[in-house]
């Protein structure tokens, strides 16, 4: 057969499609009766429920190409039945889809807004309680007072049990501090490591691996949804360095994948699944920084979900304002706003010399960033072959109690991370009074140097804290270091103001330096944003969740500005955000959408060349060797040859299924029949059992001399899981989505470092 090849090293369809099997032939090479006639006998001998899903193990991959065209033949045939059942069912199936999406933002909403409640009484209890109710917070139990009106119902635990002397006092508060801090982190510890290991860390690597088609059902089981909620509010109640923003995506689609559960077409659809999945998670960051908006938008660029699907956008968009709806009704912060951390009292108007602070902060975000993302990788390593990997709660009480004695100590660590952050980001008011004496002109370098102490302290607690055995996110730390840094350029950039008001650089500003014309506070949100695109290197996203979060609709400029120079200096020292590090140590089939560019390698460079591959020889087969081939090797499938002629691929488990029923009438036999794979039996053949039929339909071939970006690209927007390199029908190597992950990660120096399940082997090499 003469060879026709393009320009670009790509086989024409008819030069690597053979001939001899019906699944390779293109369809305009087959008349239209005799495709119906080979399709009904072909379904007729294998007897194949196209509808049928197959059940994927946790730690495999999904197949797309099976898994859409199942979907679509789904859709057919319930757009093909007869009559009124015609009309009604896909109207049922598409009500189904929505009440689960509708049912998960009110979960989601009321999930959050629980989870907001508990975690103020928690955290508010290690401070003292209410003297008229045990299970009010402070912000409950002080409401109705007018503004600077002194509390008296909220008391501390030294007046509650009336000690007196100072000594006594502090002593008391400080061991109640340590103790419950302690009490709540363990707890957390306990619950996660017995009853559901999944539940701890941030859960978005796992997320975004699952997006891309990684499959771990466990992770989203009901038992992680209940600890993960309930661990989480005791991990943060705690004190540790650490959020509930991004474990809060988990949480989502944790009770996405549940309620899909109670209908029988959503338990095996993995297509429709992770549309599901892809609303959810938007919906969690909708609650977490009550930013639906926001949270379609970190959909779209950080989990990268909607590229081709405008239907999951739309999805996710209702879900992402039904749960932010959801959370507002219930209104745990008792403000009837959704804005968390909201900025006020700033001008409408900005002026031209802020720019160097502001750039100053974009550029320290940018190196920070890389440097919080190398420590917690380096402790992840650590704890991995240390003492900490066989005692994760006794590291729990340790850290936790390290963090507890160090917060105390330092007033702007004792309290909460969302806290700290809401005064930080607001203005200096007097009928709000002052925090901590951040008004207070005259201690300027005493806030400064607070402000910078707990930034370099959260940094150093934030990497140890994230990775372990607890729920934890990184989002709340990453926006508190960042604000309390911004905070404290802002108090320069102001003193500085009011010792040189006259100044040519000050000269759009008032002369009159007791007129406002810094806002410190929105120096903090700059240093936020600066910090946060540093470690997660989020940009579009990132703007949008932090306008919304602070309601500064007026100063996005600045904030893109930041967040711009941030991710400019954090790509310098590397390259991807911190979940992208984690997946890469976890070693997660997920790949990157950031377009791959080669150096004039070709896919030869990478591909797995044929010496190296398991293959099924369809002229030497019999159903022994199948048995043992499919039941030793546990790969995902095997590429079959005869002579060295490329003829399919066969899928490992449709492999087991087809022969097991023939295996017992073998074994009382005492032969082997032979097997083939050629559609076209020669006489020779002609008592073999012909399994052509299970081969699958769509196997993407190409030249070893295409360039390697070419390659990575069909991975990505195809989500292929193999790919067959032929020569003239030979089949020379092949190169695997696994393949593909190792290779763009081998410039990570941990990668794999924190693999531990074991995975069916998808490399298909020995």
């Amino acid at each position: 057969m003469a060879t026709d090849v393009s320009h670009n090293g790509i086989e024409t369809q008819q030069d690597r499609l053979l001939s001899d099997n019906p699944w390779f032939k293109a369809e305009h090479d087959i008349p239209a009766e005799e495709m119906l006639e080979l399709t009904s006998e072909i379904d007729h001998w294998t007897d194949i429920d196209h509808t049928k899903r197959t059940k994927y193990e946790d730690g495999s991959t999904i197949d797309w190409l099976r898994e859409e065209g199942a979907e679509r033949e789904r859709q057919q045939r319930l757009r093909s039945q007869p009559g009124l059942r015609g009309l009604l069912l896909p109207i049922l199936d598409t009500s189904t889809m929505w009440l689960i999406v509708v049912a998960t933002g009110v979960g989601v909403g009321i999930a959050g807004a629980w989870l907001d409640v508990l975690v103020k009484w928690l955290s508010d209890l290690r401070e003292g309680r209410c003297s008229y109710g045990f299970f009010y917070n402070q912000v409950a139990c002080c409401s109705g007072l007018d503004p600077g009106e002194i509390c008296t119902e909220w008391r501390t635990w030294s007046q509650w049990l009336n000690v007196q002397s100072i000594l006594g006092q502090s002593l008391l508060q400080s061991f109640v501090y340590m103790a419950l801090a302690v009490a709540f982190a363990s707890s957390a510890a306990v619950l996660v490591q017995t009853y559901a290991p999944y539940a701890f860390h941030t859960g978005i690597p796992e997320i975004k691996a699952i997006l891309g088609g990684y499959v771990f059902d466990s992770f989203l089981s009901g038992w992680t949804l209940l600890i993960k909620g309930l661990g989480l509010a005791l991990a943060v109640a705690s004190g540790l360095s650490l959020g509930k923003e991004g474990p809060l995506v988990h949480v989502a689609c944790c009770m996405a994948f549940n309620l899909s559960r109670c209908f029988k077409e959503f338990r095996h659809n993995e297509a429709q699944k992770r549309k599901l999945l892809a609303a959810a998670a938007a919906a969690g960051v909708s609650v977490a920084f009550g930013s639906p908006l926001g949270g379609v938008l970190f959909g779209l660029e950080e989990l990268d979900t909607f590229s081709n699907e405008t239907e999951v956008m739309w999805r996710a968009f209702v879900t992402s304002v039904i749960a932010a709806v959801s959370l507002q009704y219930v209104d745990p912060f008792g403000t009837s706003k959704l804005v968390l951390f909201q900025v006020t009292s700033i001008s409408d108007t900005w002026r031209g010399f802020e720019l160097a602070p502001w750039l100053f902060l974009g550029v320290v975000g940018g190196i920070l960033g890389p440097v919080l993302i190398k420590l917690n990788v380096a402790v992840a390593v650590y704890r991995r072959h240390s003492m900490p990997n066989d005692w994760p709660v006794l590291e729990v009480i340790g850290v936790s109690a390290i963090t507890a004695a160090i917060s105390y100590l330092v007033v702007f660590l004792r309290v909460q991370s969302s806290e700290l952050v809401a005064n930080l980001f607001q203005e200096c008011d007097p009928s709000k009074g002052d925090y901590h004496g951040l008004c207070n002109p005259t201690a300027m370098w005493h806030n400064v140097f607070l402000l910078t102490l707990t930034a370099a302290v959260k940094i150093i607690l934030t990497a140890w804290t994230f990775g372990m055995m607890i729920p934890a996110g990184i989002f709340l730390p990453t926006i508190a270091i960042g604000a309390s840094l911004g905070r404290a350029v802002g108090l320069l950039t102001q003193g500085l103001y009011r010792a040189y008001p006259t100044a040519w650089v000050f000269s759009a500003c008032p002369p009159d330096p007791s007129v406002r014309c810094i806002s410190p506070g929105f120096y903090a949100v700059i240093g936020a944003s600066a910090m946060l695109g540093g470690v997660t290197r989020m940009t579009i996203s990132l703007v949008v969740i932090l306008f919304e979060l602070t309601g500064a609709l007026s100063h996005v400029l600045p904030i893109m500005i930041s967040v711009m120079v941030s991710k400019w200096v954090g790509d310098a020292f590397g390259k991807g955000g911190i979940y992208s590090a984690w997946i890469a140590m976890k070693r997660y089939p997920w790949l990157p959408s950031v377009e791959y560019r080669d150096k004039g390698e070709t896919a030869a460079h990478v591909m797995r060349p044929v010496e190296e591959l398991v293959l099924i020889d369809s002229s030497q087969c019999t159903l022994h060797d199948l048995d043992v081939l499919s039941t030793d090797d546990r790969f995902y499938g095997y590429p079959v040859v005869n002579a060295g002629q490329l003829l399919g691929y066969v899928n490992r488990d449709k492999l087991r299924s087809s022969i097991e029923p023939l295996l017992s009438e073998e074994s009382s036999s005492g032969t082997s029949p032979r097997c083939t794979f050629t559609r076209n039996v020669s006489s020779n053949e002609a008592d073999a059992l012909n399994l052509s039929p299970i081969m699958e339909k769509v196997v993407v071939q190409l030249r070893k001399e295409v360039p390697q970006e070419l390659v990575v690209n069909m991975f990505q927007k195809l989500n292929v899981r193999h790919i067959m390199f032929t020569q003239a029908g030979q089949l020379t190597g092949m190169l695997t989505k696994a393949d593909v992950v190792e290779f763009l990660n081998a410039e990570f120096p941990y990668a794999a470092a924190l693999a531990s399940t074991p995975r069916m082997v998808e490399s298909f090499f020995r």
